[in-house]
């Protein structure tokens, strides 16, 4: 099961800027990175941000209907892939990393 992660610039909580999408079984994870413009396999900057005590208000676990009626405002166009999709990135960067 995937857990969907919505992550703000600071504790107000006031404009989503970033999406997380994990396998907490693996740890294995997704994010939208900016930079690229694209779904990024990172399992070590995700589980860094959300361990670190500092983030605890500047995150919020939802549901994937949540992240998708704010993946358009984040991505700026792009949208979440499917679930499939999403395991697919997973397995294909555990493959990679090992």
């Amino acid at each position: 099961m995937l857990t969907y992660y919505v992550i703000y610039r600071d504790d107000a909580k006031v404009r989503p800027a970033g999406i997380f999408v994990m396998d907490p079984v693996t740890e294995a994870a997704i994010l939208w990175n900016h930079r690229q413009g694209a779904w990024t396999y990172d399992p070590s900057l995700v589980v860094r941000f959300l361990d670190d005590y500092r983030n605890l208000d500047r995150y919020e676990n939802v549901d994937r209907s949540t992240v998708e009626g704010l993946v358009q405002e984040i991505t700026g166009g792009a949208s979440l892939p499917d679930d499939d999709s999403i395991m697919s990135m997973l397995q294909k960067g555990i493959q990679l990393a090992e």
